[in-house]
């Protein structure tokens, strides 16, 4: 017997679209709070002193936690080519965009003390906000496109075809509904950031983070509560028709797929995944609750729960499909027809199985050594060697 053959290749698709979810929830509660610290910093801090204590809670970890998006991203293209493919053409100019926010962030960590000149922190301290915002803004966008479908279809060579004019395929983006899911995002990474400074900061900087985090807390369950119900009453969803195969090639197009009446009949045929959005309301009502008490750590611990929550509930609900097309359904992607070959998912997971718990290991190493409060005494006193 082959060696990749102990495993199926249903198993392993299975196995691999579980680890995108991963993957992209730990760039979400890791990266996540970078991106909704510096989104904050010009509300948090109003002196340069506290807007520095706010940069340097995430300044010894950010790039680390950036390793979860490579992971993504090139878990994307090594999975699942086609979606891969449709994705960075379809979303192209928004990917841009967030690129450039991700370039201007470490430019403007690297550069924003290096003057002793007001308007020049002031300016680097707003392209830190704007490189937390605009991503946590433009990754619900997505979400809330690829959830209504997108407009792609597959020619008979399975060459891919995005729908629209250049510039429509980024303004078609900000329908209602996506930008809704984009608020949903937002709020929840200006939660998450708000709830990181509370751990790691304390005095003024601490007080202001807890009290915008409360209202972001409340904005976010109310918008993901929102959301659920437009999904339920407004967004069609999709289903396969017939018999498929789960172990067959990966083409698309052999499979036929329509039109339903919601996404939320997934509840009906899988009730256990009710956890998932029960999670993120729940936890996201409990960090409310933890940062108006004053709580650290277990808020910390909630918001991770919550952001773990509204992710998987979308992964969860729109299972087996990964990106639906709104305009030829039958080109849809699925777990089922969209995935690398057997051998080459079996050769992934064997290098993730060695490589994941040294990341892991490496990265809690990090934490624990990093630990504590950054304070103002500590910003002063090492002022040229802290951002």
């Amino acid at each position: 017997m082959i060696l990749h053959e102990l495993l199926s290749y249903e198993f392993l698709r299975v196995v691999w679209w579980l680890l995108l979810g991963v993957l992209l929830i730990g760039f979400a509660v890791t990266d996540g709070f970078d991106m909704g610290v510096g989104a904050l910093i010009p509300f948090v801090g109003k002196t340069d002193v506290e807007r520095r204590v706010a940069i340097n809670t995430v300044g010894p970890v950010w790039e680390g936690n950036q390793v979860w998006f490579i992971l993504g991203g090139g878990a994307i293209f090594a999975a699942w080519p086609p979606l891969y493919a449709v994705s960075f053409s379809g979303f192209y100019l928004a990917m841009f965009v967030v690129l450039a926010a991700f370039i201007v962030r470490p430019v403007a960590f690297k550069y924003r003390s290096k003057r002793d000149d007001a308007s020049w922190r002031n300016a680097w301290d707003w392209a830190l906000f704007a490189s937390g915002a605009v991503p946590a803004l433009l990754f619900g966008v997505a979400v809330g496109n690829v959830i209504q479908g997108v407009p792609f279809h597959f020619t008979d060579d399975l060459h891919s075809i995005y729908e629209g004019a250049w510039y429509t395929k980024f303004i078609g983006l900000l329908d209602p509904f996506s930008l809704l899911a984009g608020v949903v995002s937002l709020t929840m990474l200006l939660m998450h950031g708000a709830v990181w400074l509370t751990v790691k900061a304390e005095g003024t900087v601490q007080a202001r983070a807890r009290a915008i985090g409360s209202v972001a807390a409340l904005a976010a369950v109310f918008a993901y509560a929102a959301a659920g119900l437009w999904l339920a009453y407004g967004i069609e969803g999709f289903r396969i028709v017939g018999e498929y195969a789960t172990n067959g090639p990966s083409n698309p197009l052999h499979f036929e797929v329509e039109r339903t009446a919601s996404w939320l009949t997934a509840y009906q045929d899988r009730p256990w995944i009710a956890v998932a959005p029960a999670l993120g309301l729940g936890c996201g009502l409990l960090t409310f609750l933890g940062l108006r008490a004053g709580r650290e750590v277990s808020t910390l611990i909630f918001s991770k729960l919550s952001i773990l929550g509204v992710i998987a509930s979308v992964g969860l609900t729109m299972f087996p499909f990964i990106m639906p097309s709104s305009s030829d359904p039958k080109s849809s992607l699925t777990v089922w027809n969209s995935s690398s070959s057997h051998l080459t998912l079996f050769i992934m997971l064997v290098c993730t199985v060695i490589f994941m718990p040294i990341i892991l290991a490496y990265t809690t190493w990090v934490y624990k050594v990093l630990w504590g409060k950054v304070t103002e005494n500590d910003v002063t006193e090492h002022s040229h060697s802290v951002y």
